[in-house]
């Protein structure tokens, strides 16, 4: 799930992620601002779940995709929409 907060003084929207997925030990979001580099560690939740807040510039339309356990890339189901990626697979998007 991806839930926008806009403020109207701030030129970045707040984005909280969270992610459900069986059987995880770690997932990361990677690709956010174009870096597909450095991942965002989401925190483990008690009911299983992942989550983690992260500000994004408002305007723009942002690709990701989470990796789960180090190996596993997986797109978000409820994301805006997805988009195809140079490996033959498909990014997730959000668009702000």
């Amino acid at each position: 799930m991806v839930q926008k907060t806009y403020y109207k003084t701030k030129d970045y929207c707040k984005v909280k992620f969270t992610f459900n997925v069986e059987n995880a030990e770690t997932v990361e979001i990677l690709g956010l601002n174009s870096d597909w580099e450095n991942s965002i560690i989401m925190s483990k939740k008690k009911d299983g779940s992942f989550t983690c807040d992260v500000s994004l510039p408002k305007n723009t339309e942002q690709q990701f995709k989470y990796r789960v356990n180090e190996s596993e890339w997986v797109n978000d189901p409820e994301a805006d929409k997805e988009i195809p990626n140079e490996f033959g697979g498909s990014n997730s998007v959000i668009v702000l």
